[in-house]
């Protein structure tokens, strides 16, 4: 393993076309001068043409694409650059494991960043995680492997970025209770009866936040909270019941922890995705940030509520799927994704999203102990019969 500290990082970063993505760059950019951060790797989806832009700016070794006819698309475009094309997930393996690369971030939504990431892991990479559902779909298969591998776990989601650092001022023996914060979304204070005909414009407004479509939708249904709460379990090894998630409209705590002593610390900053990603680049230091700084005196409150369980059923039934464990997660990710899906693409309601996890949990039996096979097999099949549906 050629792990270099103190000095240049290099980076493959998958998903450098989504939001963490290009903001990952931004703050690379910001870097300069700063600390050398050198981009080895990148992947995209279908957006060929800022894959292109972001190859001839940070000149990257390997691109990986989708397929190969978007392949084929890119290769013509960049003949006159050295960067090699590559494809499939054979491809972004080859992003994830390349022998140049230190950390990989790991920026893809949903269950598609799984097995990249692991084969990232597997090669000795230190990971920078913002792909929750590689923690909730195979947290045990996860965190044994990092600790197989001997590399860093860096998480990138605001919250649990907090979460570390807030767990710097302690040990896990003193840890009593971690309080993760959730927004609550552009719902807050909405009645079932208030979100029967909510549009796909209507949730993707998220007050704070400029995020992807499907975790903005994930937001709006507390979703994305509960599948946080699972991430949280493997990432500090505490029980679900030690997590308690506090709705904070402002978006300035990004989660705390309570102590034995019921000391509670926390990590404020303003809502943006720069701050954990500069931190899980430059970690262990800290180094001077281009992003907007907290003015409490314009900020004036802070406001903490309990979430609405009943009208936003997606925390607790991600909360009961963490605790049944094995491949429920998986089947309940794997159900989310296939109605958030469905809602984006306006063949379901939004409240139907949660009806859908709810269904596809009482439909298909979990794994105790499952194999990487097994989680990818689950998440197909489950995957498969919820969009058969619609």
């Amino acid at each position: 393993m050629n792990k270099r500290e103190n000095l240049d990082l290099r980076v493959s970063i998958l998903g450098s076309t989504g939001s963490i993505g290009t903001q990952a760059l931004e703050v690379i950019d910001d870097l300069k001068g700063i600390k050398n951060i050198h981009v080895i790797g990148i992947s995209g989806n279908k957006n060929i043409r800022l894959l292109e832009e972001q190859a001839r700016k940070y000149h990257p070794k390997l691109v990986a694409v989708p397929n190969e006819d978007d392949a084929k698309q890119l290769k013509i475009s960049l003949a006159d650059t050295s960067v090699e094309v590559v494809s499939g997930s054979e491809g972004l393996s080859m992003v994830s494991a390349d022998s140049d690369v230190d950390m990989v971030l790991s920026a893809i939504v949903g269950f598609a960043g799984l097995v990249p990431t692991m084969q990232a892991i597997k090669c000795g990479k230190d990971i920078a995680l913002a792909n929750k559902e590689t923690l909730v779909t195979a947290g045990n298969l996860f965190m044994e492997a990092i600790a197989e591998n001997n590399v860093r776990l860096l998480p990138v989601d605001s919250e649990h970025s907090a979460i570390f650092q807030s767990m710097l001022a302690g040990n896990h023996r003193e840890v009593k209770k971690i309080l993760l914060t959730a927004s609550g979304g552009p719902f807050f204070g909405k009645t079932r009866t208030e979100l029967v005909n909510v549009t796909k414009s209507d949730a993707l407004k998220h007050p704070n936040w400029d995020m992807g479509a499907k975790i903005t939708i994930d937001s709006a249904t507390l979703m994305n909270k509960g599948l946080e709460v699972i991430e949280a379990k493997w990432l500090f090894g505490v029980d679900i019941d030690d997590i308690e998630v506090v709705v904070h409209r402002e978006s300035i705590i990004h989660s705390m922890v309570e102590f034995c002593d019921n000391s509670i610390i926390g990590q404020m900053s303003l809502p943006s995705m720069k701050h954990p990603i500069q931190y899980a680049f430059t970690y262990p230091e800290r180094l001077p940030s281009a992003d907007m700084q907290v003015n409490f005196k314009e900020l004036g409150k802070m406001t903490f509520y309990e979430p609405d369980r009943k009208t936003f059923r997606c925390l607790d039934l991600a909360e009961k799927a963490g605790k049944i464990g094995g491949t429920m997660p998986t089947i309940i990710n794997a159900a989310n994704e296939a109605a958030v899906n469905g809602f984006l693409n306006g063949k379901v309601k939004f409240l139907e999203i949660a009806e859908i996890a709810e269904s596809a949990m009482s439909e298909f039996s979990s794994i105790q102990n499952p194999s990487l096979n097994d989680i990818i097999e689950t998440d197909r099949e489950v995957r498969e019969t919820i969009c058969q549906r619609f």
